[in-house]
């Protein structure tokens, strides 16, 4: 009898509640809460959802597919939305979005997530929770709700904000908050939790209000700060710069190519900044880090001059041995402070937005006359004839370097290269001839394995459709293989290689170096399938290409007329004991690298 009272009583407490956030008011406009979300993202200027849907997510999903334009996207695991959404952000600079339900919805995004915060991707997230009612609040227990999971506090850390929504007339304000957070400064993901008894409430909807354009005024500091680094530049015998993510997430290619051109100085990439330059522009040196190429890293340890732009200095660039990477001047500009003098010490720090750098640079040196010595430049020239990266591995069958520059020679008309985590990842950096405007995607700070599919499915409708190239190893392929269905149900044309050498070969190659190649779970107690037969499961076309004489064919093939805008799979099988060089000899300088210089002390990360 108590149980039906209380029944009762709850069903009747909750009518009272729909009553009150639905009864009209004259003179006023409502709106479900769920409708106002959805029209709200949609001005925003979004294009597609990416979500899993669940019970506390239906009423979000209905809205978006009966208010609004938005393609949902329907992936077949959480994670894979947010992949799918980090790299939807980073390529329009418009917050990608993803939805999940509560519970495991929610807890299955947190990877992706990460990966937004420490490669500065915007990204909205938006997750599903029981109703407040079925909430626990302070009660000492673990759970009252179905799938109740406090996914605030899991994601505050990895998240500029993320808000759990109490009340209905929270929600117009927590959204402008949340996009404005995610675009602003340095980019990154925010999270609304919003418990499915607020979605389905009614709300006053609030009048809109165009915001005024900031004029950008140079400050006296900054004045300052680029005089100095203009006359730096003038006095430097080797000046070098080193370009990394900040320059993508702040939309600066365009200024970033006029300050190269004005300054004439010799450029360098981190891991996100590939893309920075064309692979041909004559100023490109390359990729410098852990895996860097051998020439770049070189030029660097040479240079009297370093001027850092939008890159954290992170340990995968500068190696353990910081002290040898402060031997010259170095010139720090980034949007946090307290990324200045973090590892790297005695940097001269300019505390600026990327784009208000280059800007300001260009607006008030734009007449100056910069040259570069030419002995320096001749220097770094020998140094790549010397050291070129299809040399670095000798590898029995397919040359991972060389395949890598065949694929790219024969990819003009693919967008985009997304990236998964492992050896193909550095060979991809090293080696990739990218053009102007094809764009290198990858998970560098979480470097999570499985990103590269649902990237380039985020890419590919991020940009309309077109092609996208994903570039994947054997181990991260089978972590989100089943979005292989997601690309065959949109029609995607993506172009997706496997490189499989059916090891896990980048730790592999960790403990040849540290565990006296005893092989567990790398190779012992590990498999990969067939993924030609995989692909051709779920109905893509694939290859499987195990020589180096067989490489032309098959890239002509992956971009023939009747190829072009299907999706297609080329399994590249690779020697398992091909190794990812150069590689740091850990502990020494970025310089010396094996196998030519043994590491002095196990790597850390």
């Amino acid at each position: 009898m108590w149980q039906a009272c209380n029944t009762r009583a709850v069903t009747v407490n909750l009518l009272k509640f729909n009553y009150l956030y639905s009864k009209p008011n004259p003179g006023r406009v409502y709106m479900k809460v769920s409708d106002f979300i959805a029209t709200y993202v949609e001005k925003k200027g979004v294009k597609c959802v990416f979500e899993i849907t669940g019970g506390m997510i239906t009423h979000l999903v209905d809205s978006f597919l009966q208010k609004t334009d938005i393609k949902i996207i329907t992936v077949h695991h959480e994670q894979a939305a947010a992949f799918s959404a980090d790299a939807c952000g980073r390529v329009t600079g418009i917050p990608g979005v993803a939805m999940a339900t509560s519970g495991p919805g929610a807890t299955n995004l947190i990877t992706g997530i990460g990966s937004c915060y420490f490669d500065s991707s915007p990204a909205v997230f938006i997750t599903g929770q029981v109703n407040r009612h079925e909430q626990k609040g302070d009660r000492q227990i673990r759970q009252l709700g179905f799938q109740e999971t406090d996914i605030v506090s899991m994601a505050q850390h990895i998240t500029k904000k993320s808000y759990l929504v109490r009340e209905p007339e929270e929600i117009p304000g927590i959204l402008d908050e949340a996009f404005a957070l995610a675009v602003e400064g340095r980019p990154g993901p925010v999270l609304i939790d919003i418990p499915m008894d607020v979605q389905r409430a009614n709300i006053d909807v609030p009048e809109e209000s165009a915001a005024e354009p900031e004029e950008t005024i140079l400050s006296d500091e900054l004045k300052a700060n680029l005089e100095m680094v203009s006359q730096a530049i003038r006095e430097s015998r080797k000046p070098l710069l080193l370009v990394g993510r900040g320059v993508r997430s702040s939309f600066s290619v365009k200024e970033l190519r006029e300050f190269v051109a004005l300054t004439k100085m010799p450029v360098v990439t981190s891991l996100l900044a590939v893309d920075a330059l064309p692979f041909d522009h004559p100023q490109r040196v390359g990729f410098i880090g852990a895996y860097g190429n051998r020439w770049a890293n070189m030029t660097l340890g040479d240079c009297d001059l370093l001027l850092v732009v939008g890159s954290r200095l992170d340990i995968r660039q500068t190696g353990a041995d910081v002290k040898f990477f402060e031997n010259r001047k170095i010139i720090h500009v980034d949007c946090e402070r307290a990324e200045i003098n973090n590892r790297v010490k005695g940097c001269v720090p300019v505390l600026a937005d990327v784009k208000e750098f280059l800007t300001g640079f260009l607006s008030t040196f734009k007449d100056a006359e910069y040259t570069v010595p030419a002995e320096w430049n001749k220097q770094i020239s020998e140094l790549r004839s010397q050291w070129p990266d299809t040399n670095e591995v000798k590898a029995n069958g397919i040359n991972p370097n060389a395949f890598m520059h065949k694929l790219s020679r024969h990819s003009p008309r693919t967008t985009s290269y997304t990236i998964d985590v492992g050896a193909h990842q550095m060979w991809a950096a090293q080696s990739l001839e990218l053009g102007a405007d094809q764009l290198f995607i990858t998970s560098a700070g979480m470097g999570a394995m499985g990103y590269a599919l649902p990237a380039a499915i985020g890419t590919s409708f991020a940009l309309g459709n077109k092609p996208v190239t994903a570039i994947i190893g054997d181990g991260s392929m089978q972590l989100n293989i089943q979005e292989l269905q997601t690309v065959v149900r949109n029609g995607l044309p993506i172009k997706i290689i496997v490189m499989n050498n059916r090891s896990l070969g980048m730790i592999r190659q960790f403990q040849d170096s540290y565990f006296e190649s005893r092989y567990q779970s790398t190779w012992w107690g590990y498999t990969a399938p067939d993924f030609e037969k995989v692909s051709i499961a779920y109905g893509i076309d694939a290859k499987t290409i195990e020589c180096e004489d067989e490489i032309e064919d098959a890239a002509k093939w992956l971009w023939s007329e009747e190829n072009e805008n299907r999706p297609l799979l080329l399994q590249v099988m690779i020697d398992p004991y091909t190794n990812t060089y150069p590689k740091i000899a850990f502990g020494k300088p970025l310089t010396e690298m094996e196998p030519f210089s043994k590491p002095i002390a196990m790597e850390g990360t």
